[in-house]
């Protein structure tokens, strides 16, 4: 039985991923100078190297298959990685294989078997093979209802994707929304689905902002309220005036298309990760040392 202070060990001296490391000590019970060796000759070592650089370039894709859908993002180091047939074809290979398989969450994503060894082989010998650290950041794979539409779209060759699943709307209209939801930014589909606490915080900020006014208190609690609807026209898709028709909002515009909004999934490349920051000349002397 392999324990996890035996993979933690592993992966602090090769870098190589959780599952590489705990492979390895499978194959080799244990033994952890066996694995380190084990890593090196399967190329595992070569790309545990980039490990510690930073990956937030990349794409968001999706895959629709009846009433499936899978959507993702892989990172790379460089957009010009991105655009590489070896990299497409790496994208291509996860949507397949996730879209026909149970697998919600990365580690059953990664353990998945293809022809070519499990995915998270594939990721390892493209790392090895294009020369940079390429990560498998995030999937949800999505089952709708026969009486449900899919609307996918994808904005600048895969900078942002975005999936929304409605109920009795089109795909049509689903696919405006999902225009609509790149552009606009919403992070969630309805007021309801914000979490209490950033509700709490957001109305903590415009009370004092209407206090440090000068406002009496009856007339600041009026004006939060006011605030709030502001706030939540920024932040949630059915709220947000349509940008086809900015006369009514998202949620007005699906109903008047006889259905609802159910499911929002958005990526933006990168969202959240640094950015790595290095000019030409740092590149170029790094190196020469």
């Amino acid at each position: 039985m392999i324990s996890a202070s035996q993979v933690k060990e592993l992966r602090e001296k090769t870098g190589a991923g959780m599952l590489d490391c705990k492979k390895a000590l499978e194959a080799n019970n244990g033994d952890i100078e066996a694995s380190i060796d084990w890593l090196r000759e399967k190329g595992i070592s070569k790309a545990a190297k980039k490990a510690d650089r930073i990956a937030a370039e990349g794409t968001a894709a999706i895959l629709v298959k009846g009433n499936n859908a899978v959507i993702l993002e892989v990172n790379s180091e460089t957009d010009f990685v991105a655009k590489n047939d070896e990299f497409k074809d790496l994208v291509k290979t996860l949507l397949e294989t996730i879209i026909d398989s149970d697998a919600n969450t990365l580690e059953e994503a990664l353990e998945l078997k293809t022809n070519e060894g499990t995915l998270n082989d594939i990721i390892t010998q493209k790392t090895a093979k294009i020369g940079e650290k390429l990560s498998f950041r995030r999937f949800a794979r999505v089952t709708k209802e026969d009486n449900e539409s899919f609307g996918e779209y994808i904005h600048m060759g895969g900078k942002i994707a975005v999936l929304i699943v409605t109920d009795g709307a089109n795909e049509e209209v689903a696919k405006d929304v999902a225009m609509h939801a790149a552009a606009m930014r919403p992070s969630y589909v309805k007021i309801e689905d914000v979490p209490a606490e950033e509700t709490e915080r957001e109305k903590e900020v415009l009370t004092e902002q209407a206090m440090n006014e000068g406002k009496p208190k009856e007339i600041a609690e009026k004006m939060v309220i006011g605030r709030l609807k502001k706030f939540y026209k920024e932040i949630c898709l059915e709220e947000q005036p349509f940008v086809k028709d900015g006369d009514i909002d998202v949620k007005t515009y699906v109903k008047n298309n006889g259905g609802t909004i159910k499911a929002m999934y958005r990526y933006e490349v990168g969202e959240g990760l640094e950015k790595r920051e290095e000019n030409f000349a740092e590149e170029v002397a790094k190196q020469m040392k």
